[in-house]
């Protein structure tokens, strides 16, 4: 099928300087909120886009699970490709999605790991499976097939059957902290609204107006 049958024109909306709130946070609040409001299946779904020291990038898609002025939190294994990348370079990138109300918003910034009094309490919110799984599987190593994983786990719910799952050493939060912060509208003959913050030097937030 060609690819020129896809197109499309966006139309929802508009975005305009003074729509925007005081700083990026809130911005993105207001933003995620009415994306949830909209129902869009997990507004939540970020892709994180990394890079490893000799200029490999990779992507792929995690969950956004706190957000607040320090910045975008989410979950991994501290072993896996993603999270090596992040301690290689210490920066990222995140684009949120959401494509049915023509939106996306993307973060790029420098990334730390959460503390793991903040990454245990995240982890026991969990269900019981979810814990498990994070013991279980060696994130982006090479497995022998499926069965691994399964009898991996046949074996932790029998030994932590009634009892606390402990946070395993190998997995825990990062933050990123973002240095800019785009707003992207899609808008009508591909002249879309991208407003940007840009942190400067005082600590506070610059906007500026990106040509689509």
């Amino acid at each position: 099928m060609p690819l020129a049958d896809l197109r499309k024109e966006y139309s929802l909306a508009g975005l305009s300087e003074k729509d925007l709130a005081r700083d990026p946070f809130r911005q993105f609040d207001r933003w995620f909120q009415e994306a949830s409001a909209a129902k869009l299946p997990e507004p939540n779904a970020m892709v994180l886009s990394t890079c490893s020291r000799d200029g490999r990038p990779s992507s792929r898609i995690v969950l956004l699970k706190a957000v607040d002025g320090r910045g975008f939190v989410f979950y991994t294994n501290y072993e896996s490709r993603k999270a090596r990348e992040l301690d290689a370079t210490g920066r990222a990138s995140l684009l949120f999605p959401w494509f049915p109300m023509e939106r996306q918003v993307i973060v790029e910034g420098t990334v730390t790991k959460v503390s793991r009094e903040e990454a245990d309490t995240y982890f026991h919110s969990r269900p019981l499976g979810s814990q498990l799984s994070a013991w279980v599987s060696q994130q982006s190593s090479i497995i022998s097939g499926r069965k691994v994983l399964e009898d991996s786990m046949k074996e932790l719910e029998k030994k932590y059957a009634g009892v606390p799952v402990p946070l395993p050493p190998h997995w825990g939060g990062f933050r990123v902290a973002p240095e800019t912060v785009e707003f992207w509208q899609g808008r009508r003959s591909r002249l879309h609204d991208r407003l940007r913050y840009r942190r400067d030097a005082e600590g506070g937030w610059t906007t500026e107006r990106l040509a689509p």
